[in-house]
């Protein structure tokens, strides 16, 4: 499977989407909030919602890095396109009928930093720190929200000098 990006290079060769399944972390109330909200939504092309790691994602993607997609939204078109993190909401607004004037105007690059800043305050709700709570968030790809400060990029290191991979 190969990652697409909203943004990728217009000289890409299109596959028509016709289906698109929807990643989420069940155990997530903001997860869980949006997945009832996309169901109640006029669809131009369907959204399955499977829970993320479920027996049913692996039975549907099995060469799927299922672990990562509890870090972030994972979208995955039905001729095996996956779209990640910012790409992955713009998608999921694209098939829906009200939405997908916005995805458009957010697949630009304008457009995607405004994208990105909403899948960041996400992360950040979702990370516990919507209730006050006052830790950093502390995301995978190495963006720390700190109370106070705000976002800030501080790169994964390696610890005792062992690197984890992916």
């Amino acid at each position: 499977m190969s990652t697409v990006t909203a943004t990728g290079d217009r000289g890409d060769v299109r596959v028509p989407v016709h289906g698109l399944t929807v990643l989420y972390d069940a155990e997530c109330t903001l997860c869980t909030h949006l997945r009832d909200w996309l169901v109640r939504q006029p669809q131009l092309v369907p959204l399955k919602l499977v829970p993320a790691g479920s027996e049913e994602a692996r039975t549907r993607f099995p060469d799927l890095d299922h672990s990562t997609t509890f870090d972030e939204v994972t979208v995955v078109g039905d001729a095996g396109q996956v779209y990640r993190d910012t790409a992955a909401w713009i998608v999921v607004l694209w098939a829906l009928r009200e939405h997908r004037p916005l995805a458009h105007r957010l697949s630009t690059p304008a457009g995607a930093r405004l994208a990105r800043g909403a899948v960041l305050a996400a992360a950040w709700w979702r990370g516990g720190q919507g209730q006050g709570d006052g830790k950093p968030f502390r995301r995978v790809d190495g963006w720390v929200y700190e109370p106070g400060i705000g976002w800030i990029y501080d790169p994964p290191g390696c610890a005792g000098g062992v690197c984890a991979t992916r």
